[in-house]
């Protein structure tokens, strides 16, 4: 079944941008769409709000923010541990590995 849809921006929208998503509507399942629209939505109000964190930066950034010399040596004697938990949380190795390095810094400073 075809059904004819229309759409309100509050941007003006080029005829080779109406084309694209015409496209969109017609090459793909309109479920598959949704899920896009949804999370380009998420995106754009954490965007908004100021709180949008993307990447393996803010992703270490989070595990070492704050962190005291006690705790980072404890997370090194425990490293297995913590790797093990990284990796539930689906950290890449290289992002754990960068983690570790900066825990062994907090940990050389005092």
């Amino acid at each position: 079944m075809v059904r004819e849809i229309s759409i309100i921006s509050k941007d003006e929208l080029s005829e080779d941008q109406i084309n694209k998503i015409k496209s969109y509507f017609s090459d793909m399942p309109v479920s598959e769409i949704l899920i896009g629209l949804k999370f380009a939505k998420n995106r754009w109000d954490a965007k908004d709000a100021g709180t949008l964190k993307v990447g393996r930066k803010s992703i270490i950034n989070n595990e070492v923010h704050s962190i005291t010399a006690e705790q980072a040596t404890w997370r090194l004697n425990n490293w297995k541990l913590m790797i093990k938990n990284y990796r539930k949380r689906g950290y890449s190795y290289p992002t754990i590995s960068r983690i570790k390095k900066l825990l062994q810094e907090i940990k050389k400073k005092n």
